[in-house]
Parts: structure tokens; sequence; C-alpha cells
């Protein structure tokens, strides 16, 4: 018999990811919402029901690569260049007090600047990729709108 050692543990997420998924859909919540509980549901900190955790987030990673890589066809360089000024601008004033409140707050439960620094870095890279897809999901990209809000 052929054992595939991550086949449990992708069938795990599946069948979590189709439930939770369900029931953010009837609650018009963003499905990307629904996949950031199934891992805190199915991971080490929740339920632990998946215990390779180091190779299923390596296909995470992998699945976050093909996201940006997706969203990144829609985008042209020209179409970019037209909003240049609030890309960057807006880009780094989004970032910077994302990370410097998500950081001031951290901090104040009593972790270290460093933790609270890399806290905060981590929300605001986060959160830009839960808005591209949720836009991605909404067909918004394209839209003056979705552009401005893609490029912060």
């Amino acid at each position: 018999m052929i054992q595939l050692p991550l086949l449990k543990e992708v069938v795990i997420i599946l069948g979590i990811s189709v439930i939770v998924i369900l029931l953010f859909q009837r609650m018009k919540l963003p499905s990307i919402l629904g996949l950031l509980l199934t891992g805190v549901i199915a991971g080490p900190y929740g339920f632990s029901l998946v215990k390779a955790s180091h190779e299923v987030e390596i296909l995470s990673e992998i699945g976050v690569i093909f996201l940006l890589f997706v969203i990144g066809i829609e985008f042209s360089l020209k179409s970019l260049s037209s909003i240049k000024r609030v890309v960057f601008l807006g880009g780094f004033i989004q970032v910077s007090l994302t990370i410097i409140i998500i950081g001031l707050l951290v901090y104040s439960y009593g972790y270290s600047t460093y933790e609270s620094v890399f806290v905060g870095f981590l929300i605001s890279l986060s959160s830009t990729a839960i808005v591209l897809k949720i836009l991605q999901e909404r067909r918004m990209i394209k839209s003056p709108q979705g552009k401005v809000t893609v490029a912060l």
C-alpha cells in the first residue's frame, strides 16, 4: 500500500476549510478569513489536528506565492506607474502606521521592542495579502479604488 505522508493533513485541512468557508459565505464574510480560522482550528495551537505542521507550512507558503503571482498577472507596470505617487507615499504611510500601531499594542502586553516590531511587520504584510484576496474575489482589482488599494 502506498502512503502519502501529507495526505491525512491535507484532507483534514480541506475538510475543515470547506465547512468553515461555507459558514463564512452564509455570514457574508470573506473566505480568506475562513481559511485563517481553519488554520487556527487545525493547527498546533488549536485542536492540533495537523501533526506535520512544518510540511504544511511549506505548502501554505507555496499557496501564497501562487496567490501573489495570480494577482500580479492582473497589473501592468504602465498602469501602476500612473499612480506611482499614491503607490509609494500611500504604501509607505500605510505600512509604517500599521507597524507602529501594532508594535505599540504588542509592546504594551510586555513583549520586547524587537518582537513588537516583528509582529507589526507581520500584520502589515498579512493585511495586504488578505485585502488582495478579497479584492480578487469581488473582481475589483482593476477598478480605480482597487488599483489604489492594492498599490497601498
